[in-house]
């Protein structure tokens, strides 16, 4: 019956189903099936959503989506400009190292692409920039939001392994970064050997001036992170602060919100956080089925019987991770493999905080691997490109990305030591 489940769930995906709702049906089927009560699922569905710290993703998918219309992006995209617009394809430095400090707001990789995508992928193909390149460094860069903190997936992990919000936002830092820096290198080289252009050099005073605009939002990032690690609030009141502080900034100090303009903000955020929780609770019931169907020492088994060596079982989870992460959506992805490879994990040994930011970064480089990356997809509609051409050129990007991977695979310290460090 279980392998039935998963023959509807991925017909489902192929018919284009949204993934909630391909959960909700491979599940109904197997209840149906099975001739279990339809009390379970919104008992089941219920229980999966009953979580305090997830109280948190709407607050800071709200708080997001109000400095994103506040103004935020542009301001931190002119900043980034004018940090690296005169090094030889500054744009497409600019677009990176905007992706970089735009992840402390939103924490996802799709609403990366769509937002800074908006402005930058014209802006690059009027400079001059080819097509597929302005659409593969705009997908690749959105990557580094789901780990560089605040992070949603980061607190689906923490919800589902029982770790630290905190810790994890921690551990995703270094990594985030190396990830950033990675991507500048490839835009550079590739803009060097193009001849892109560059512009010129900006003044520290216009540095200075528009730092001092961006600041305003860079501190809500270090309200966030520091007020968590620091005990001061939880992650759910963090991301309450995080809605009043980006409301007052975006209303009264870049002076973008019009009261009209925050109640259409929050009523798509109501409708993203819905689908969200839909998404969790059915996710939820999909797990409980898996559970019942002893589905997790199955694929335990099989995983441990090819080979118990650490670094063997963390290549196959790579693996496994980077394809899911190809066809679904990093947060559905979580929720029903994580639990299971966290389990396979610990067996030969892996730190759980250190699988968990192995697991959020394969699944966000999923993103943007071809053929159906979903941020490939999104990049590719906004600047009216096949995505076969943005496929092609994301190649170097998602190369680099890989061995950011396999460096913090095989570098434990590279996820441990900020939170080792903050619990001393």
């Amino acid at each position: 019956m279980i392998w039935l489940v998963f023959i509807v769930f991925l017909l489902a995906l192929i018919l284009r189903f949204p993934i909630a709702f391909a959960l909700g049906l491979s599940c109904l089927v197997y209840i149906l099936g099975e001739g279990i009560p339809l009390i379970v699922v919104p008992m089941k569905m219920f229980s999966g959503i009953d979580v305090f710290v997830l109280l948190s993703i709407p607050g800071f998918i709200l708080a997001g989506n109000l400095m994103n219309h506040g103004g935020l992006t542009a301001k931190i995209i002119t900043f980034c400009n004018h940090l690296l617009g005169h090094i030889r394809g500054g744009l497409s430095l600019a677009n990176i190292g905007a992706s970089m400090l735009f992840a402390g707001i939103s924490g996802t990789a799709v609403s990366d692409t769509a937002s800074i995508g908006a402005v930058l992928i014209p802006a690059m193909k009027k400079e001059g920039y080819d097509e597929g390149f302005s659409c593969a460094v705009t997908a690749s860069s959105s990557t580094v939001g789901p780990i560089i903190p605040p992070s949603v997936p980061m607190i689906i992990a923490a919800t589902l392994s029982g770790l630290s919000v905190g810790k994890l936002f921690l551990a995703g830092a270094v990594p985030g970064f190396l990830l950033g820096v990675g991507l500048m290198l490839v835009a550079y080289f590739i803009s060097v050997k193009r001849n892109y252009p560059k512009h010129a050099k900006s003044s520290l005073k216009q540095i200075g001036s528009s730092l001092i605009d961006t600041f305003w939002a860079l501190l809500m990032t270090i309200i966030i992170l520091f007020g968590i690690i620091g005990g001061v609030f939880t992650p759910t009141e963090a991301s309450i602060i995080a809605v009043i502080y980006a409301y007052i900034i975006g209303r009264y100090v870049y002076k973008n919100l019009s009261f009209k303009k925050v109640q259409v903000i929050i009523l798509d955020s109501m409708k993203t956080s819905a689908s969200l929780m839909v998404l969790v609770g059915f996710a939820n019931l999909f797990g409980w089925i898996l559970i019942t169907e002893r589905m997790p020492q199955y694929v335990s088994n099989q995983i441990l019987d090819f080979s118990t060596n650490k670094y063997m079982v963390l290549l196959l989870i790579n693996l496994l991770l980077i394809f899911v992460g190809t066809f679904m959506e990093t947060v559905a992805a979580l929720l029903i493999l994580f639990p299971i490879l966290l389990k396979v994990a610990i067996t030969v040994g892996v730190d759980p905080i250190h699988f968990s930011v192995i697991a959020v970064l394969n699944l966000i480089i999923g993103l943007t691997t071809p053929p159906v990356g979903v941020c490939l997809f999104v990049a590719s509609s906004i600047g009216k490109t096949s995505i076969g051409t943005v496929s092609k050129a994301a190649l170097p990007f998602l190369f680099v990305s890989i061995i950011v991977l396999i460096l913090v695979t095989l570098i434990p310290q590279l996820s441990l030591f900020l939170p080792g460090l903050f619990a001393e």
